[in-house]
């Protein structure tokens, strides 16, 4: 089997990193999980990601993709967040793959938000034959703001993940309207496109208007705060009044007042979280 993870490296952070990663993520993480950079291929790119998993770990464990927010770089994932924010997971009992999409970080290509980029994500998938401590049967899937629309546009491709949580998720670009932060980003991938193919690409990347191609055997999780003013909490209420309508399996949590990252619920979040991968991976 030819390798698709063609280049890995155990992230080590200092001392002072590590105390910051055990007061914000708890010791556990430092103690017993093992976060690592990758390069792998994606429709013959090399793509930056990462990995994390238990250290010391005996047989197999649940897999879950993690797609993160943002574009270009700006909302990329450093060593120190992915050794906290990763190794938590890992420090479930979970193997942890994300990516940081093409024309990020070092990898190879352009970010497409949304557009062929979201094979970066699905690519992340087959890299599970070359970690032997990865359940290959059983996978998850979490997105953040626009790793909510990846999430949710990779649940309309494949039916293998057992579970969905998309926080903060862009379900609507809202590509007519005035002066919006992702009608600019489109205008830029597209920058020599008439308004009319931009207004088709938003339209293709906005998972309100095809609901119905969502996976139907993958339950969903929509958490959004109320006082968001990077993606409206209506992305995920009206996302969820459409699931409604066809009878899928999903939950909505709205907080109030929660900003977009969900910094004064963090706790709550962390449990929901943690509830929600628990109750349909293991």
């Amino acid at each position: 089997m030819k390798s698709r993870i063609i280049l890995r490296s155990e992230i080590n952070l200092s001392s002072t990193h590590l105390k910051m990663i055990s007061s914000g993520w708890g010791q556990n993480v430092v103690d017993n999980t093992i976060t690592e950079k990758i390069t792998y291929l994606s429709d013959g790119l090399k793509i930056n990601g990462y990995l994390a998993y238990p250290k010391n770990s005996v047989g197999k464990y649940p897999c879950i993709v993690w797609c993160r927010g943002g574009y270009g770089n700006n909302g990329a994932i450093d060593e120190f967040n992915a050794r906290g924010i990763f190794g938590q997971i890992a420090s479930r009992g979970y193997v942890v793959f994300a990516s940081q999409y093409r024309g990020n970080a070092g990898s190879e290509g352009t970010d497409g938000f949304g557009g062929n980029d979201v094979n970066d994500v699905l690519s992340l998938i087959p890299l599970a034959d070359e970690v032997e401590c990865a359940d290959k049967t059983i996978w998850g899937i979490e997105g953040w703001s626009r790793g909510g629309m990846m999430t949710y546009l990779a649940l309309t491709k494949t039916n293998i993940f057992k579970a969905a949580l998309v926080s903060g998720g862009i379900s609507n670009l809202h590509c007519n309207a005035d002066k919006k932060e992702f009608s600019e980003i489109l205008s830029k991938i597209y920058s020599a496109a008439p308004p009319s193919e931009i207004s088709s690409e938003c339209y293709a990347r906005s998972i309100l208007n095809f609901p119905e191609k969502i996976c139907p055997t993958t339950p969903l999780l929509l958490l959004h705060g109320t006082a968001d003013n990077r993606v409206p909490y209506l992305d995920s209420q009206n996302l969820s009044e459409k699931l409604n309508g066809l009878n899928r399996e999903h939950k909505l949590v709205l907080f109030e007042g929660g900003d977009h990252f969900l910094k004064s619920h963090r706790k709550e979040v962390d449990k929901l979280r943690k509830e929600w991968f628990e109750k349909y991976l293991k």
